[in-house]
């Protein structure tokens, strides 16, 4: 039996959007399914101490061996994919009612000769048409009420409907314009139909073109000064722009496709595909997978919120590997499930169609959204074309549903990303197994405890700035961050990377021959950013703890044999020196003409990448933050005796710095609170480049 503890998410790496969560036994069967409108909430009822929890629910988390979600757009969409999990999955651990009380649903009996419009919950029956499901049942009668405004379908019982028809006369809806009142044949049975097929395909989905029929009678209506009709549409509007706000559906009915998302890093690809079948979200899978390496610009770094070079050649393979899978194995399926069939037996329950297992989607649909199209994508479409038997479109979506959709699959990738970075991070034995990796690769004699890396930023030799990032144990130690403005080896519009390396190398160990704890940074606790600082809790100690096992420069051998020189001539022989390259990832050793090669997928390779990547973060927000500094500097910063309440009063009554300086010492003495002193003062420093 599984332990909660051992399965339990991270703290804070449960997203708090809605959606949708599985948990599923050693064996990978999911055993429980539940949606929730906010994850991070609910998750965390489950891991609660067992003896605060409900038997059976205790009984489930010590069952489970694992927890996933998914996150979708709003609580409907959550709930409908719920509904349609628990009706493939058929999890043990979710309640089957004796009494039908499955979830709410809006129907309407097309098989009468005035269809009615109905709440209803139960097992599905031939002749009628059912819509949703719904979050709560007055979801589903708030629908009918405001949609009766624009559709005044009948939504009485056949007995009420053949009293009324008997007495001549119609029921309060009637009167009220909220019923056609077929009834009393004020409608005929072919105008009836209109109303019923409206109705019918506003909840299916098709809604734009009944929001712009009724925006156009609207607004000709006000031109025609018929306010009060105006009004009355107006009304109408808003009770539909309600119900589409209240039942999102997901696309259409009459679509299938499938949502293809990916989000990578340099070394690996996290891809989710959403499968959607008749408008709903039938499924969702999800993989994190190692890159080859040979994807055009797979070895290039990639910064936050650059687009990936290799997506195109990742989703060309995704797209002939996965469907060419799928359209197998659905072969194969078919004929197991005509032998599993005979033996099945059924659940017991009143509910028999709701809890019916459903059809396998089709393996190639007709339509297929990706965020890039492939590199060959002529071949790609010919290749699913012919699995199909029809033709197949994959294209980009760009703006409506289908676009939102691509979003939310584009949002469950990254976290999936960002879960297996953090599940390896937090595995003991991974990190062990990382440290004994570089160990072993670099010959060391043990593994290094404290790793620290290095790393430059700077655009066209302006603010460089480096950035000292520090591992212990394989963890990031945050209080132990330095950032550094490079002095001597940048400044005027120029930068030397290696001149540069080998001045932090140099300002990181210059008292450490002298066998002290070294402050690389006097002015640390000054540049520290608040966003920084938030994230890090401060001892209080501004100087190392201890010198490192291993030392990272962000380079190949020039940089290497720069901190090599600055080791050298501060005699330091114990601490390991590598550099690793961006490109190729190459571990560069001093004195060493050919790189040690790592194994792409060895643990050892992922935690330098995270090292480097971390030490290449921290340096470009330093950058960013000295470069906003700049820009907003003001050549009446330096003035002396200026405060800032006296530079903003001279701004707001000259207009502009160039203003000021133009100014005699007189006007600049007639701003309030600038005497004859500081005005000559100003005037001084803003003239001083013409004497």
């Amino acid at each position: 039996m599984a332990n909660p503890k051992d399965y339990r998410p991270a703290p804070g790496t449960i997203p708090t959007e809605p959606g949708v969560y599985k948990f599923r036994d050693a064996n990978g069967r999911v055993v429980y399914v539940g949606k929730a409108k906010n994850l991070r909430s609910r998750l965390n009822n489950y891991f609660q101490p067992p003896r605060t929890l409900h038997p059976r629910t205790r009984q489930m988390v010590f069952t489970a061996a694992s927890v996933e979600w998914t996150v979708v757009a709003s609580e409907v969409e959550a709930l409908q994919l719920e509904y349609t999990w628990i009706k493939r999955f058929d999890p043990w651990f979710n309640v089957m009612y004796r009494d039908d009380k499955t979830y709410p649903l809006l129907a309407v009996s097309v098989k009468e000769k005035y269809p009615r419009a109905f709440f209803y919950r139960g097992p599905k029956r031939k002749g009628v048409r059912y819509f949703g499901p719904f979050s709560h049942a007055w979801a589903v009668r708030e629908t009918l009420d405001l949609l009766t405004r624009v559709f005044p379908i009948r939504t009485c019982s056949n007995g009420v409907y053949n009293r009324h028809e008997q007495l001549g006369r119609p029921c309060l809806l009637g009167y009220i314009d909220k019923c056609s009142a077929p009834c009393v044949g004020r409608v005929n049975e072919e105008e009836y139909d209109e109303i019923v097929q409206g109705f019918m395909g506003f909840m299916s989905g098709r809604t734009d073109a009944l929001v712009r029929g009724i925006t156009q009678q609207m607004e000709a209506a006000a031109e025609n000064l018929e306010f009060e009709k105006a009004a009355r549409l107006r009304d109408d509007l808003g009770a539909v722009n309600k119900v589409m706000e209240r039942q999102t559906v997901v696309l259409s009915t009459d679509t299938d496709a499938d949502v293809i998302a990916f989000a990578t890093d340099e070394l690996e690809a996290a891809v989710q595909i959403f499968t959607v079948r008749d408008g709903r979200i039938r499924s969702q899978r999800g993989w994190v997978v190692e890159k080859t390496g040979d994807e055009p610009g797979s070895m290039e770094r990639l910064d936050e919120g650059q687009a990936d070079p290799a997506l195109p050649t990742l989703v060309q393979n995704f797209l002939v590997q996965y469907y060419s899978d799928a359209v197998e194995r659905v072969r194969q399926e078919e004929e197991e499930d005509k032998r599993i069939e005979a033996q099945k037996v059924r659940r017991r329950g009143v509910d028999q169609e709701s809890r019916a297992q459903v059809k396998p989607p089709m393996p190639v649909p007709r339509e297929i959204l990706v965020e890039t199209l492939p590199d060959e994508f002529e071949d790609v479409t010919a290749l699913l074309t012919e699995l199909r038997d029809g033709p197949v479109d994959i294209r980009v979506p760009q703006r409506g549903d289908k676009r939102a959709l691509m979003e939310t699959v584009q949002k469950n990738a990254a976290d999936a990303l960002h879960q297996h970075k953090l599940k390896r991070v937090g595995d003991l034995t991974a990190r062990s197994q990382a440290l004994q990796d570089i160990q072993d690769a670099l010959g060391m004699d043990e593994a290094p405890l404290r790793i620290e890396c290095t790393d430059i930023s700077h655009i066209q030799g302006t603010d460089v700035v480096a950035s000292l990032v520090v591992f212990e144990d394989g963890l990031p130690k945050k209080n132990d961050y330095r950032r550094y403005r490079i002095k001597e080896a940048a400044g005027d519009g120029r930068s030397d990377d290696v001149g540069s390396i080998a001045e932090v190398t140099r300002r990181r160990f210059k008292r450490y021959n002298e066998d002290k704890l070294a402050n690389p940074d006097e002015e640390a606790a000054e540049l520290m950013f608040a966003d920084e600082s938030a994230d890090v809790e401060s001892t209080g100690n501004k100087r190392f703890a201890y010198p490192p096992q291993l030392f990272i420069v962000d380079g190949g051998k020039p940089q290497v044999n720069a901190a090599q020189a600055v080791f050298e001539e501060l005699g330091i022989v114990d601490v390991q020196l590598i550099g690793l390259a961006k490109r190729l990832e190459e571990v560069w050793v001093p004195d060493d003409d050919e790189p040690v090669i790592l194994p792409r997928n060895s643990e050892g390779m992922y935690l330098l990448q995270q090292i480097r990547d971390e030490a290449h973060r921290f340096a470009i927000t330093y950058h960013r933050q000295q470069r906003s500094k700049r820009m907003r500097a003001s050549a009446l910063d330096a003035v002396p005796g200026l405060g800032p309440t006296r530079r903003t009063d001279l701004v707001k009554h000259f207009g502009s710095v160039k203003k000021i300086k133009e100014a005699s010492v007189e006007e600049i003495q007639a701003v309030k609170g600038v005497g004859p002193k500081l005005a000559q003062t100003i005037f001084d420093h803003l003239h001083a480049d013409d004497a």
